[in-house]
């Protein structure tokens, strides 16, 4: 029975200053971590890499649950730019009273409100009459919003003009808010561009539409307000909200704004971050459907499009064809409308949908304790595989906190905690080598030539391990042989053979390690493994099986080469076997070698060379077959007798399920043939096996058992066990 001792009580007082020790280093390792990740800070890096974290988790955790029913688009995107060329003889840019027809079918199909997210801030080249045709849809359909572009370096006009009644958004405790915002990030512009006085008749309501992209060009913050001339001005997506909700009451304080009973997070600069959905989410249609559809109702016809599409609905339009450069990146997609950017603030505008942003001074303290936690998780933590798992768990958990604020509402900062824990891990790490790593660097360096991986892992973890003995174990046991090797060596040099030899090994112990093996020894050509020791696990017995098909596979692969080599077709035949040994450390206090001993390992053994009286290549016994339970197919090839075992065994042969599926017919006829050899009728099984004998060599290896069988019956009671007479 193993006793675990605890760091503080190793050695009494000078356990307890080891104890102390590996605190204070992994305060260090913390510190260090953190001190990295401000240093990267000043670099940028960080910058770019909390904005690519946000991207991502802004898709991943973007809502699923339909999509918006409340907005709707109409797209002026190439297809419906394309039709009005071709089948109307319309260039760009198009007709205003056009755009009238699209709102006539907003009002036919009794929309909520309209915005439009196009500038008309020049006169129509089609005379002012195309102008007030456009505004005077606007007016009939009532609510209706037009954009105005606010900008610091560019617009038209310093002032509001006289002409053009001012947006009624009053928004309580707006000037002792900017007080406080410094002035480069306060939504203050200088300049606006404004629609011709002829266009912004028809509009009820102005909206905003300059938005600030990031420092990588992508809009991930949105400004909900904007101050020109001292009035404030809605974006494009509160004033169409405002058209349905004239009397808005609106008030701002702190990193808060109250619309209604809606309150919307703010950052320092007074920008809201919507939760941001898919491109799906907001179902659109082209703007040549809408006008078409509404130029057939007017001939009386019936439309492509049911107008009641846009019943009680916020119905957005804009431009999506490349050539109109309204294309803009997001962080749920590459390239996107400007619309549907207006789209997303609408939808989190309806439904309180944005995120909080976490204070700076939050994440500093976030990053700082998970750095500190982090490192004195791994210094006061023993063993290579517990401290494998410390950095597992710890490493992905700033992630994971990041995503769980996401998804609960908050942007928390993923970027700098998790490059503080990195650093914190790496750094614990660096310092246990540096401080506690010696035995362990003895052990691997005496025993790395002939133990697997796992057992020099086990070894570190377990130092008292190294004494001799063994334990009681199952295992799953791996015997195999090239056929036919010794005349292949014959017709080849001793250096040939080596290189062929170290070709082989290579793939095959690849595969083995590949799935969890560990490799107890060569002998020639023959390698020998097992699985399921020094380290657990349950499902040995499948790893081994696939790990013997694989070898198959490999083999088969590598033939063509092999055969080019040595002018013969290399062939691998393998036992499987699954059952208790004894397993551990066994030889001389000066040399010992990690392996097994037992009944198991002979049977194993046995199996291997039994493939030689079926034609196969593989098998296993029934305890390997039963433990695999339903991964793999296998066949039953009989039941054998071998040398120095008093029980029969049931032995089978072991397929991908792929394999399986094309030779059920196959299979079910073997199976059939070999039941009635077990009953004792032989003829019948002779039939049976005859009829498959040229595809199967299993089958044909029942032939001459039937013939003779047949020929002299056995005497006594039949049981259908097959003696094999030879190892």
């Amino acid at each position: 029975m193993q006793q675990t001792v605890s760091p503080a009580k190793e050695g009494g007082s000078g356990g307890a200053a080891a104890y102390r020790k590996r605190i204070l280093h992994g305060v260090m390792a913390g510190v260090v971590g953190l001190t990295a990740a401000w240093l990267l800070s000043l670099t940028g890096i960080v910058t770019s890499f909390e904005a690519r974290t946000f991207d991502w988790r802004a898709r991943l955790l973007a809502p699923r649950d339909g999509g918006s029913d409340a907005v709707r688009l109409i797209l002026l995107d190439q297809p419906s730019l394309d039709w009005a060329a071709k089948e109307n003889g319309l260039s760009w840019p198009w007709p205003r009273e056009v755009y009238g027809a699209i709102l006539d079918f907003c009002r036919r199909g009794g929309a909520k409100a309209v915005a439009f997210d196009v500038l008309y801030t020049e006169p129509s080249t089609y005379g002012v009459a195309d102008d007030t045709a456009f505004a005077a849809a606007g007016k009939k359909l009532g609510n209706f919003a037009l954009p105005v572009f606010l900008g610091r370096e560019t617009g038209k006009t310093n002032v509001w003009p006289a002409d053009v009644p001012p947006d009624p958004l009053a928004i309580k405790g707006l000037k002792a808010w900017l007080d406080k915002v410094p002035v480069n990030e306060a939504p203050v512009y200088p300049k606006a561009a404004f629609p011709v006085p002829e266009v912004a008749a028809g509009a009820k309501i102005l909206g905003n539409v300059s938005q600030d992209p990031e420092f990588d060009g992508i809009y991930r913050r949105v400004n909900l307000f904007g101050i020109f001339d001292g009035k404030a001005v809605p974006s494009l997506p509160l004033a169409a909200r405002m058209l349905v909700e004239p009397n808005l009451d609106a008030a701002i304080a702190g990193h808060a704004l109250r619309l209604g009973p809606v309150t919307v997070p703010l950052d320092d600069a007074g920008r809201a971050i919507p939760r941001w959905r898919r491109s799906s989410d907001f179902p659109a249609v082209s703007a040549a459907a809408v006008i078409r559809s509404e130029l057939t109702l007017l001939e009386g016809g019936k439309p492509a499009l049911d107008p009641n599409i846009f019943r009680g609905r916020y119905v957005l339009f804009g431009f999506s064809a490349p050539g109109l450069l309204d294309l803009r990146p997001s962080p749920v997609a590459g390239v996107t409308s400007g619309v549907e950017i207006h789209a997303q603030t609408l939808q989190s505008l309806l439904t309180g949908d944005f995120l909080r942003v976490i204070p700076h001074w939050a994440g500093w303290w976030l990053a700082g304790g998970l750095a500190v936690v982090a490192g004195l998780a791994v210094t006061l933590t023993t063993g290579a595989m517990a401290g494998a798992g410390v950095i597992i768990l710890f490493l992905p958990l700033p992630l994971l906190i990041a995503l769980a604020a996401y998804a609960m509402g908050s942007w928390l900062p993923l970027a700098l905690p998790q490059l503080a824990v990195a650093g914190s891990l790496v750094t614990a790490v660096l310092i246990g080598y540096a401080t506690e790593g010696r035995q362990k660097r003895f052990i691997k360096s005496a025993f790395r030539q002939y133990l697997s991986p796992d057992v020099i892992e086990a070894l570190i973890a377990h130092p008292e391990r190294m004494s001799l003995g063994g334990e009681l174990r199952e295992l799953t046991i791996f015997f195999s042989d090239l056929q036919g090797f010794t005349g292949i060596s014959e017709g080849m040099t001793p250096q040939e053979l080596t290189a062929l030899l170290n070709k082989y090994l290579t793939a095959m112990t690849d595969i083995i390690l590949e799935e969890g093996g560990t490799v107890d020894k060569y002998e020639g050509d023959a390698i020998i493994a097992f699985w399921n020791a020094p380290l657990d696990q349950p499902d040995h017995a499948a790893r081994a099986v696939r790990a013997a098909l694989r070898c198959q596979d490999k083999l088969t692969e590598l033939r063509p080469a092999f055969r080019e080599r040595s002018g013969h077709d290399l062939h691998m035949r393998v036992g499987l076997n699954t059952g208790q040994a004894v397993v551990g450390n066994m030889g001389s206090d000066s040399r010992f070698d990690y392996t097994m001993l037992g009944d198991a390992v002979n049977l194993a053994s046995r199996l291997e060379g039994i493939n030689k009286q079926f034609g196969t290549y593989t098998m296993i016994s029934k305890a390997t077959r039963d433990a695999a339970g339903d991964a793999f197919a296998s066949r039953r090839l009989g039941r054998v007798a071998v040398v120095g075992r008093a029980e029969p065994v049931d032995v089978y042969e072991p397929l991908w399920p792929a394999a399986a599926a094309s030779l059920a017919a196959t299979h079910d006829a073997y199976a059939a043939a070999l039941a009635a050899f077990i009953a004792g009728d032989f003829q019948a099984a002779l039939a049976g096996f005859t009829a498959l004998a040229a595809a199967d060599p299993a089958a044909a290896s029942y032939v001459k058992r039937c013939e003779a069988l047949i020929a002299s019956p056995p005497a006594g009671e039949w049981n259908g066990v097959l003696v094999m007479t030879s190892k």
